[in-house]
């Protein structure tokens, strides 16, 4: 474990491994704090000392003030003035020692002629509970000092503070916003900037209300709750803020689908969500953590805990893939866990003697290896081959458009007959600028192929027809579906104004 936390601070300082020793054993080997230390010092080695010139011992200065060396134990080697001289240099400590007291503590000239310092004086104090009826001016002064006190942390490179919004002003004094955010951490060197600037927080797509306004909000305008609990000594959780939601496809999904919350472990802002939705908070092995919750019912419906870390490409996928299967309209259904999700075991540390004992015995017998591991996604336990389709509507509302729906089949039926079964597809060179990468679901597993932006949603019909991914399916009708829309209504558009850019498309077989 050491070893790693070694090589991830010589890789991001570009420091010697003897020297990130050195500040990680200082800092208990939190690299959090050992990075902050060692560019606070300028990447200075710890066990060097400057040089001291060579000088007698117990030599007088310009001032009159003897020197005398810490391992000298011999005074004989002293002179006799030497040593008065150092005895008076002695006493004016302690006299200005006692004054700096006097004057800290408020007793000078508090004292009677037998050196009795005067009794405290008495004060009396009123102590106010939570429904008291505050004042607006009172109230406004405990939210500030809660927001002081949630901040206890220094801020720094790795620990940086979203202060009153300081980046809704854009890029024109990005420097400064920078180094107000680290406490002037990033103004250390070039290279401290630009590993501010690489690991900052989302500050541009992250909400700033509380747990309950943001469920007001995500109610109000149909938005997922997106949360990410950040633990700023795990090296992982940086490493989200540095490839994950800097990630331009991943802002825009969260932008016009989720409110997405970002909160430090520490925050009493997060105190909410962790009683109810994250009791593991104080493991370790729980990081990184991000879940989805319902706003309208408090459910939590998808969550991404612990290793490996979810890299942006997959987690778009994953997003999309959700954003199919699940809606927040009421005319819609969403899917049923099909069990009920396991409750997490419990650490070592949290057992008693007796459970301890019972876990050993369980382990003596074999019968931890055959349990199977336990989920930990709410969403893993509502797949099913049923729910490939995507989300379902509500029995009332199928039969009020039963009619209008038949007669859209009938249209697609013709349209999707009419779509050739002869041209395969050859993926185009990579290209981040004209090209996208679309993942396919299907009962089979899944695929991913790349299209060009320009390219109609007919050629991925085309594809499918020559070319199925599944064995078996030649010649069988199907629907494309993606965020809960049949593209069989957009074969002109294109696949970049269809929306399906680093998407997901559910493909779904219909069986005769």
């Amino acid at each position: 474990m050491d070893d790693n936390v070694v090589a991830q601070f010589t890789e991001i300082t570009g420091s010697t491994p003897e020297l990130a020793t050195q500040y990680l054993q200082l800092t208990d080997f939190n690299i959090e704090q050992a990075m902050q230390l060692f560019f606070e010092n300028g990447g200075a080695s710890l066990t060097e000392e400057p040089p001291r010139p060579s000088r007698p011992s117990g030599y007088q200065d310009e001032s009159g003030v003897v020197h005398i060396d810490s391992d000298t134990d011999d005074d004989d080697n002293l002179t006799d003035s030497t040593q008065a001289a150092a005895g008076a240099t002695y006493e004016d400590d302690a006299a200005m020692a006692r004054r700096l007291q006097e004057e800290a503590y408020g007793m000078g000239g508090a004292q009677d002629d037998d050196g009795v310092r005067a009794p405290i004086a008495r004060t009396t104090e009123t102590l106010v509970g939570p429904e008291a009826d505050f004042d607006d001016d009172m109230h406004a002064n405990i939210l500030g000092q809660l927001r002081g006190r949630r901040s206890a942390g220094r801020p720094g490179i790795f620990n940086q503070q979203d202060t009153s919004s300081i980046w809704a002003g854009g890029s024109a004094n990005h420097q400064e916003q920078l180094s107000r955010a680290t406490g002037g951490a990033s103004d250390a060197s070039s290279k401290s900037n630009m590993l501010a600037e690489m690991y900052r927080p989302p500050f541009e797509i992250m909400s700033r209300l509380s747990w309950d306004l943001a469920r007001d909000e995500g109610r109000e305008n149909e938005k997922w709750l997106l949360v990410n609990i950040q633990d700023q000594s795990i090296f992982d959780c940086q490493v989200l803020n540095r490839d994950l939601w800097k990630d331009k496809s991943v802002q825009e999904t969260i932008r016009e689908h989720f409110v997405f919350l970002q909160f430090s472990k520490d925050d009493p802002r997060a105190s909410p969500y962790l009683q109810y939705y994250f009791q593991g908070s104080d493991v370790s092995d729980n990081y990184p953590h991000i879940a989805i919750v319902d706003p309208r019912t408090g459910e939590k419906v998808k969550s991404w805990t612990g290793q490996p870390v979810v890299k942006a490409p997959e987690f778009l996928m994953q997003l999309h893939e959700f954003l199919d299967r699940y809606s927040l309209n009421l005319n819609v259904r969403n899917p049923v866990a099909k069990r009920k999700l396991d409750k997490p075991e419990k650490t070592v540390e949290a057992m008693t003697e007796e459970e301890m004992m019972e876990m050993a015995m369980r382990n003596s017998l074999g019968e931890a290896a055959t349990s199977g591991p336990k989920l930990d996604d709410p969403d893993e336990l509502t797949r099913s081959t049923g729910d490939i389709k995507g989300k379902g509507r509500a029995a009332d509302a199928e039969d009020e458009a039963m009619e209008d729906t038949e007669a859209v089949e009938e249209t697609g039926d013709s349209r999707f007959a009419a779509i050739p079964n002869d041209r395969p597809h050859t993926e185009p060179a990579a290209d981040p600028a004209t090209t996208t990468r679309i993942q396919f679901r299907h009962p089979a597993g899944r695929v991913i192929r790349r299209f060009a932006l320009s390219d109609p949603v007919q050629r991925i019909y085309e594809w499918l027809k020559a070319e199925p991914p599944v064995e078996g399916k030649a010649g069988v009708a199907f629907e494309l579906n993606s965020l809960g829309t049949n593209l069989i209504e957009s074969l002109e558009s294109s696949i970049e104004s269809a929306g399906l850019k680093n998407g997901t498309v559910n493909i779904g077989y219909l069986e005769e």
